[in-house]
């Protein structure tokens, strides 16, 4: 793909911002090392970032017997910005600062089952207006806010989620938002928002060739191209969770047949360990977390059970990650999600052999296999970090230099 001049400075922009969020303090010339960028380039977009508000200076690092050096950091006075991660059952909101450090946090519950677009919109309210009171930001100083929907989001904004226990199609979110918000309004799915975090602070920073495969009761493939989200053409790439693993297999929550959710996700382990060791203490038919949280357990002391129900799954795991890997060629493949965190290890460990043997080996060989290693919230923060890259875009595309 060409890049234009825009899409580079953005680039670039992203860069700069990211080292120094990652290394703060940190003098312009060890940015600019960093990076790859020229020293004047780094300077030029140093000297944006600080007119933005989104880096301060902080004070001076000694030369070596030069002129000492300013030192950078992202301004703990600058502008606020909003994540929200929507799921099945709670709508978790956190204000963040220009370090994408959590200032204020909130969470609304959500019904088990019948959650209608107004019920929704107004949980979000409630939260937005719970970590403003608490930050003390007025809603009108914000950068934006940034909405993560499980489901497919249109490039239009409109939201058609498949969540298992939701009715909607072609709802407009964001424009609902947009009507009782007076800030920009950014809405994606958790796959995407997942990524975004990944790529500034996780286990893809610094990668170009990214899938972040997010695990829980449903399965789904966050992809990144040259170092930036790709979307397809209609905004509905990642659904890996949903390509097909077993000709004429299980159903999933979709109806599709045989897809890698029905196998993996939460829902298809309680099935795998429903047949291999039926009337099994560790099944709780009707609560998904705490029969997963089950299985980590009693892996952990050894319970065959267990151990046939994750090797059973890691199996189709394996095949499905040789798959991705084989048709996607990544850098790195970052398992999250929650039952990720519960089972990611063993589940990788025990799916590697399956995934060496179906591999093609220059791809395998290429790709790293890791787990997400934030230890806060990663779709929330990757809903901020995308007003953020808006922000920073926007920017760019107003020809500012």
């Amino acid at each position: 793909m060409k890049r234009t001049y825009q899409d580079i400075r953005r680039a670039n922009r992203f860069a700069v911002m990211r080292h120094v969020i990652a290394s703060a303090p940190v003098a312009r010339r060890d940015v600019a090392t960093a990076v790859g960028l020229s020293v004047a380039t780094t300077a030029d977009i140093v000297s944006e970032l600080l007119e933005l508000r989104l880096v301060a200076e902080i004070g001076q690092q000694a030369s070596g017997g030069g002129r000492p050096r300013n030192l950078l950091a992202p301004n703990p006075d600058g502008p606020r910005f909003i994540g929200v991660d929507i799921a099945e059952t709670y709508v978790h909101v956190e204000l963040f600062d220009p370090a994408l450090r959590a200032l204020a946090r909130a969470e609304e519950d959500l019904h088990p089952r019948d959650n209608p677009p107004g019920y929704v919109l107004e949980r979000i309210l409630s939260g937005v207006a719970t970590v403003t009171a608490e930050a003390g930001v007025p809603l009108d100083g914000l950068l934006g806010i940034g909405v993560s929907i499980p489901g497919q989001v249109r490039p239009d904004g409109r939201a058609s989620v498949f969540a298992s226990n939701w009715t909607w199609r072609d709802v407009p979110l964001r424009d609902l938002l947009a009507e009782r918000i007076p800030i920009p309004v950014h809405l994606d799915n958790p796959l995407r928002a997942s990524t975004v975090a990944e790529l500034w602070f996780g286990a893809a920073r610094g990668r170009e060739n990214v899938a972040v495969l997010t695990m829980g009761t449903g399965v789904g493939a966050g992809l990144a191209v040259g170092g930036t989200i790709y979307h397809g053409a209609t905004n509905t790439a990642g659904e890996w969770g949903h390509t097909n693993l077993v000709i004429d297999g299980r159903l999933c929550r979709r109806g599709c047949v045989g897809c890698v959710e029905a196998y993996v996700g939460a829902p298809g382990i309680m099935r795998q360990l429903e047949e291999v060791a039926p009337g099994s203490p560790l099944l709780h038919p009707d609560d998904q977390t705490a029969t997963i949280n089950a299985l980590a357990a009693a892996l952990a002391e050894g319970d065959p059970d267990a151990e046939r129900a994750i090797t059973a799954t890691a199996r189709y795991l394996g095949i499905a990650l040789a798959n991705l890997i084989n048709l996607f060629n990544p850098q790195v493949v970052v398992l999250t999600g929650w039952v990720a965190d519960r089972l990611g290890a063993q589940l990788v460990e025990r799916a590697r052999p399956t995934l060496a043997a179906h591999a093609l080996g220059e791809a395998w060989a290429g790709a790293e296999i890791a787990l997400c290693p934030l230890d806060r919230n990663p779709v929330s923060l990757g809903a901020a970090t995308v007003v953020m890259e808006g922000f920073l875009s926007e920017v760019a595309a107003n020809g500012r230099s």
